[in-house]
Formats: structure tokens, sequence, C-alpha cells
């Protein structure tokens, strides 16, 4: 059940009400027995729990058999540096 929160018109009074999305909405302050509005929540926090969250956790197979091969050491020697020749001076 979601908490609602009203602010009375008349005294300005804010308060929150614990009640079922099907109960009609409030319309009496409790301090003072003006007319109330209820007010737009930010609604419940999203708790993340278990796997299943993550991007690579619905990866196909193939996808991941090829993440696999790309992240593992390959036995081809690394390609040499090119020798660079030093720039002609200008007359």
């Amino acid at each position: 059940m979601p908490t609602y929160e009203y602010e009375c018109k008349k005294c300005s009074h804010k308060f929150e009400q614990f009640q079922r999305m099907s109960d009609p909405p409030l319309k009496r302050c409790p301090k003072c027995k003006g007319a109330v509005r209820r007010l737009m929540g930010t609604g419940a926090g999203i708790i993340f729990k278990g796997s299943g969250f993550y991007q690579t956790d619905y990866r196909s197979e193939n996808y991941k058999k090829g993440a696999k091969a790309d992240s593992a050491p390959s036995s081809a020697p690394a390609p040499a540096a090119a020798e660079s020749k030093p720039a002609k001076k200008a007359d």
C-alpha cells in the first residue's frame, strides 16, 4: 500500500496517509478540517537485488564466446614498431 502526501488548502498543513490505491482521496485536514489536495509523490525507490541487472547478464551465448576469445591472450607476435626517419629541414 502506498503512502500519499496531502496538503491542507486552508492551514497549509502537510501530512502523509498510508492507504490503498483503490481508496478515495482524503477530503478533510485532520488538523483544521479544511479541504485538502493530494500532492504528486516521488514514488517508491527501486531496489536491485540478485543478478540480471547488468548489460552482460542478458548477452547471447555467441556473444559471450566471442568476448571470451577476444580477451584470451593470443599466441601471435605483436607487430613491430615502424622506424621513423628524421624530418628534412627546410632551407
